[in-house]
């Protein structure tokens, strides 16, 4: 007889871009926290050429914040549909400052921020050119460096 605790999920972490490839990652996030009584933390991470522009005065925040938040109110009812609680957030991917601040780390960091016990995020590249260097190579620097588990679809 196995001895040990039983797994448990209480908070999924779901990076997402705004990419078809995160909205099927968020899906999956959902169908997880739905299996464990969980809820999903969804977390969109703003690539570099947003950030570069938000700071130099060329892009519009309130336009980053309304498409973000389009793109959470677009998935929201998956969550609704299964009863899965559903929080967002948005983080800058990148900073200028910080070399070491990239999609990587935020997730990295959001996930223990959060306490999340699962991560859930894009595997392939994405194939939209404005959003490819935001999630393009985090699964594989999560997967290496997660404490948590990782489904990368």
């Amino acid at each position: 007889m196995d001895d040990s605790e039983p797994f448990t999920v209480d908070t999924v972490l779901a990076p997402v871009d705004g990419s078809d490839e995160s909205a099927t990652a968020l899906e999956c996030a959902v169908a997880v926290a739905d299996r464990y009584d969980a809820s999903v933390h969804a977390l969109f991470v703003l690539g570099r050429g947003v950030v570069q522009g938000m700071n130099a005065g060329a892009v519009d925040e309130d336009t980053i914040a309304a498409d973000t938040q389009g793109f959470f109110d677009d998935l929201s009812h998956v969550a609704d549909d299964a009863n899965v609680p559903f929080v967002t957030a948005v983080d800058d991917g990148f900073s200028q400052t910080r070399k070491t601040r990239h999609p990587g780390n935020v997730v990295l960091d959001t996930a223990d921020e959060i306490d999340a016990d699962f991560i859930v995020l894009p595997r392939e590249p994405v194939t939209d050119a404005a959003s490819a260097e935001v999630l393009e190579k985090v699964a594989e620097y999560v997967l290496a460096y997660a404490s948590q588990p990782v489904l990368s679809v």
